[in-house]
């Protein structure tokens, strides 16, 4: 099978599995908020999000690193990954076992911190799966994961519905998160031992190569943490006028940032799959390989993040409401601003990537330190006055600024400059799918569904007749 073909069927297997575990994952986000209300969801995302900063300390880099040691010529897959992964256990186990200590400094309710503890060994297995799908983005069989993923879905859904029909609530679920990842694990575990025998491996001269190259990244994603997690962090510890509560607003915040994170998983499935070639290209001296790869990367985003731009600031509301429940049509708003910050992420996640590829992970340092103190400083100036509305706009701040960090420093090494012909044609075709939104509200025959339905059509079928994706692209990624 051609390279173009396997990269075509794993993104293929990829989306079409993504389409179902988002699926099952926002049910169960449905049945979760629908049950818990927007107050009671917000001490649930209070507690993953504190869990969160535990979590991404352990990580050390490691989840990216992974891809890039396997994919170097001659590497011995079961010796790295052996040691990769008891590296990573010890770190999850010391950081995630200070989480539930930590914890108790904090002013949140009993079940809360009850939750940190319950939720800390989700994250631990979550931690250990990481190291094993950088063995199937490598062998492009992702199709593996894939598998894993949607039965620990189903597993959560059925779960969760099960103790919600027996009058459990918060703690429980989060029981049943613990069991969902556990089964994730099992199966990622599972799958891998067609590719390699993989035990745990206590090499400490090893590992520490292994934290030679991985601490740039590790600081990085540290730095990259503090902007990205503490707006909600602070939205549940600062104090402020407010007429429906700090816990509640955090929900309604979180419910919104849940969609966000729905729908960045996409990029980062996508890049995850690139990484290893753009890798292969450039250590291979191959830079416009490279640079192709890239500019048809970039495209690929951009493709999908301007309708989602677009669409967002017609069907936010309604968005919510089906996700979260009625009580979360103030999600709404929320979710029009984030969503700025989702097309950041699709538009700058690419370069991020490919900066990891041609190893200048140290060089970036600086910009994920100036956008976290700058991003932080911000939270702490508009949040007490604008509460979910000053942390959605510094979020938006912080993605657009390592976007472009990430942008220039690729540029600097590889004279990369990205075409926005594909952009362009983007906006004209999402600017008729909007209008034809705008058409039905006008009219009086709007439909919530219809539109959901409609606008992909529209905007698809108006890329192709604006050339933005042409016969001969299609037929490359069915390798004709």
């Amino acid at each position: 099978m051609k390279l173009s073909t396997r990269i075509a069927y794993n993104t293929i297997i990829q989306i079409a599995s993504k389409v179902i575990s988002t699926a099952l994952g926002l049910f169960t986000i449905a049945v979760i908020t629908r049950h818990l209300g927007a107050l009671g969801f917000g001490q649930y995302t209070t507690a993953l999000t504190f869990l969160s900063f535990f979590a991404i300390i352990a990580d050390l880099g490691l989840t990216l690193v992974t891809v890039q040691m396997i994919s170097r010529e001659g590497a011995d897959e079961e010796i790295v990954l052996g040691n990769l992964l008891a590296l990573r256990l010890v770190s999850a186990l010391f950081f995630l076992g200070l989480a539930p200590l930590a914890v108790l400094f904090f002013p949140y309710e009993p079940v809360v911190k009850i939750s940190v503890l319950v939720a800390s060994f989700s994250f631990l297995f979550v931690a250990l799966n990481q190291i094993l799908v950088g063995l199937f983005q490598k062998h492009l069989r992702m199709d593996k994961a894939s598998i894993a993923e949607i039965i620990s879905r189903i597993v959560l859904l059925v779960g969760v519905i099960a103790v919600i029909r027996m009058g459990y609530s918060l703690v429980s679920i989060l029981i049943i998160t613990v069991v969902s990842s556990l089964v994730s694990f099992l199966m990622h575990y599972f799958f891998s031992r067609s590719f390699v025998r993989i035990k745990f491996r206590f090499d400490i001269l090893y590992w520490r190569q292994i934290i030679k190259m991985s601490w740039p990244l590790a600081i990085t994603i540290a730095l990259n943490l503090l902007y990205l997690k503490t707006d909600t962090l602070l939205l549940s510890i600062i104090k402020r006028p407010t007429e429906v509560g700090i816990m509640t607003e955090v929900g309604l915040y979180g419910a919104a940032y849940k969609v966000i994170d729905v729908l960045i998983t996409l990029p980062f499935m996508f890049a995850g799959i690139i990484l290893p070639i753009l890798t292969k290209a450039w250590t291979n001296g191959n830079k416009e390989g490279f640079k192709n790869v890239l500019q048809r990367s970039f495209d690929v985003m951009v493709m999908l993040a301007v309708p989602m731009l677009i669409g967002t600031q017609f069907l936010a509301k309604d968005i919510m409401v089906l996700v979260a429940g009625e009580e979360f049509a103030l999600s709404g708003p929320i979710l029009r601003i984030l969503i700025l910050a989702a097309v950041m992420i699709f538009l700058g996640n690419m370069f991020a990537h490919a900066v990891i590829a041609i190893d200048k992970q140290k060089s970036i340092i600086k910009a994920y330190a100036f956008t976290a103190v700058t991003a932080v400083s911000g939270y702490f100036i508009f949040i007490p006055f604008f509460s979910y509305y000053g942390a959605a706009w510094v979020t938006i701040y912080s993605e657009t600024a390592i976007a472009l960090a990430s942008a220039l420093l690729v540029w600097k090494f590889t004279k990369f400059i990205p075409n926005f012909n594909v952009f362009f044609k983007s906006l004209m075709a999402s600017t008729v799918m909007g209008l034809l939104i705008y058409s039905l509200d006008f009219f009086h025959i709007y439909n919530f569904w219809a539109a959901l339905c409609l606008s992909p059509i529209v905007y698809f079928a108006f890329l192709y007749l604006f050339k933005g994706i042409k016969r001969q692209d299609i037929e490359i990624l069915l390798n004709r």
